[in-house]
């Protein structure tokens, strides 16, 4: 799977020799810049790849604008005092060219494997008056090359690009003037008194959309700007005030029906938290690294460790840091006002399939005519927005089965399992049972209850006297065995007739609603050929209706080693009590998942509950 990058976000390099990829609408030039610690052009303008150029040590050189580049680079074979390399796009020369990347169609930069796969990607936006932006670098820490994702653009053009890095003006606009890139002269502008070793968030700049603001219009929704890297420009005017936040809007999104539209959002929610948060978390990770060199460059130089110049200079790199942070966070806690006033807007206009216990849309709950898009298991949070909660929406029917750890927590102090913790995730899955129930039409979803030992007939004793869970199995192994075996033999025959073409031959009295099958305090009750009919039914069961919802402490089922690991694999693992577990494969945050929950002192489940009866009796 390719990871989508986010400015300020970097990712650790498996190989040594790979491809930098560049694919655009338009024929851009591509570059690079081998840069020493110092943050200068590694011998300065020898260390320049262009078109046409004599080739470095590890960089291939680059081919004739095109829309789409291929650049080898073989990092073992760099320079040894190269510490990171620095790839950019430039506008090409032409009367046809373009004379601003905003007028351009977003640049995307890809990561490419010695095999050609794609490992990484990174679109390049929220450029406006830049003629050069540097796309990514690959950049060495502690003997590990990484990539990060940078989008730092130059109003001046290469000339302005190279000049931050060390080349005098006269030989950057010499370079520049000669290279396919635009030819701009360099802003006036007072020597750097350090030159930065990365983009840095000294002055604003048009990298971040709308301000910096979350865009609320969709399709083509934007990342949210929540990174601090800046656009060096000439001196310019003081720009007019920024304009206001746009006003968020429930079912601002794509879709043909408000519930999908909704749905829409919500993820758009998510992402714009997962990139404005690995924005932030890329900023602070990048302030951190510069300090660090800044103190290891005094603490190596002799003449500077001791005396009132080192204390001055370690003083101004905590200062630079402090800076730093705090612009992040600026543009972070922007960026999440933003995201909470949105949340304030969708949250009572969700449907209840989409809706938390406490939306007031409960109360005039109706049974559906049909299955929704999707079902809200709970919500997330990060870390760095505790307050805000993003519903955790799962598309129906269930692609996979669900796993309610009754065990460990992963982010959990003290003792690894808290107190009443099988009890409450017994809860948890009447609760889960009951939105699933609640959100399929009367007589859509039948629920079969595996308690051997009966530990958990409390919590589903609400939909057993309301007739909305199957006849009761005998109790014990044998009542396992039969509900395993009429479920397989369900599969089967669905199986059969879906291969065969022929669905209406189906035994008549087969329930052809979708089933769920809960199994509380896994394993007890359980025999070996128990375990591989459920491990079946897991595998096979959701592409012909048959779903499971499992309540399990994953030690209890020790016993059986390796066998089960498929099955805790194959499920989705929600937790009865807020765990940080859940990582998308996206930006890779860690989210910590929020149990669904009724209000305290709510008849809410009880309301639910019993116009789901009535309206199951009525169908029959």
């Amino acid at each position: 799977m390719t990871a989508e990058l986010v400015r300020g976000q970097n990712q650790a390099l498996p190989w040594t020799r790979l491809e930098i990829g560049v694919q655009a609408d338009r024929a851009l030039a591509l570059g690079a810049v081998l840069v020493g610690e110092a943050g200068h052009a590694l011998g300065g303008a020898e260390g320049i790849a262009l078109p046409g150029a004599p080739p470095l040590p590890g960089l291939a050189v680059p081919g004739p604008p095109a829309a789409a580049h291929r650049l080898a680079v073989d990092l073992g074979a760099l320079p040894a005092a190269a510490t990171r390399v620095d790839l950019f796009l430039a506008l090409p020369d032409g009367p046809h060219a373009p004379v601003r990347f905003g007028a351009l169609a977003a640049p995307r930069v890809l990561l490419l494997g010695p095999g050609g796969e794609e490992a990484a990607g990174f679109a390049v936006t929220g450029l406006a008056e830049e003629t050069a932006v540097v796309a990514v670098e690959l950049y060495r820490r502690n003997g590990a090359w990484k990539i990060r994702a940078v989008g730092q653009g130059y109003q001046g053009g290469v000339p302005a690009l190279l000049t931050d890095r060390g080349i005098d003006p006269g030989t950057a606009h010499r370079l520049g003037a000669g290279a396919p890139g635009r030819p701009v002269a360099p802003a006036p502008a007072a020597p750097r008194p350090d030159p930065d070793p990365a983009p840095t968030p000294e002055s604003p700049g048009p990298a971040a959309p709308s301000g910096g603001r979350v865009d609320y219009t969709h399709p083509g929704r934007r990342p949210a700007g929540g990174h601090p890297y800046a656009t060096p420009a000439p001196a310019a005017p003081a720009p007019p005030a920024a304009p206001a936040a746009p006003v968020p809007v429930a079912g601002d999104a794509s879709g043909w029906s408000m519930e999908e539209r909704l749905h829409n959002q919500v993820w758009g929610m998510f992402e714009d938290l997962a990139r404005t948060v690995a924005a932030y978390r890329g900023a602070v990770e990048f302030a951190e690294d510069r300090r660090e060199r800044e103190l290891d460059a005094v603490l190596d130089d002799p003449r500077t460790r001791t005396g009132q110049g080192a204390a001055d200079a370690r003083a101004a790199a905590s200062e630079r840091y402090g800076t730093l942070v705090a612009r992040a966070q600026e543009a972070l806690d922007r960026d999440l006002a933003q995201l909470a006033a949105e949340s304030q807007v969708v949250e009572p206009a969700l449907p209840p399939a989409l809706a938390g216990w406490e939306s007031p849309v409960w109360h005039a709950y109706r049974p559906p005519e049909q299955p929704p898009l999707a079902v809200r298991l709970g919500d997330l949070r990060l870390p760095e927005a505790p307050e805000l909660r993003i519903p955790m929406l799962v598309r129906l029917p269930l692609e996979r089965g669900l796993w309610i750890d009754a065990g460990r927590l992963s982010d959990g102090e003290g003792e690894s399992r808290p107190a009443g913790l099988r009890a409450l995730a017994a809860a948890s899955a009447a609760l889960h049972a009951t939105r699933l129930l609640a959100v399929h039409p009367p007589g859509g979803l039948t629920v079969h209850l595996l308690d051997p030992a009966g530990s958990g007939a409390a919590a589903f004793a609400g939909l057993r006297s309301a007739g909305l869970l199957a006849p009761a199995p005998p109790a014990g192994a044998a009542g396992v065995a039969e509900v395993l075996e009429r479920l397989t033999r369900r599969v089967d025959l669905v199986q059969m007739a879906l291969r065969g073409g022929a669905r209406d031959a189906l035994p008549p009295g087969l329930d052809t609603a979708e089933q769920l099958l809960v199994v509380h305090d896994f394993p007890h009750g359980f025999d070996d050929r128990a375990v591989t009919r459920l491990r079946y039914l897991a595998d096979e069961g959701p592409a012909v209706g048959v779903h499971l919802l499992l309540v399990a402490d994953r030690d209890d089922a020790a016993g059986y080693g390796p066998l089960l690991d498929p099955l805790w694999r194959g499920l989705l693992r929600i937790t009865p009590l807020p765990d940080g577990h859940l990582a998308d494969p996206w930006v890779h945050h860690l989210w910590t998942f929020l149990p669904p929950c009724a209000p305290t002192g709510s008849a809410v489940l009880e309301t639910v509950v019993g116009a789901m009866a009535r309206a199951r009796r009525r169908s029959r």
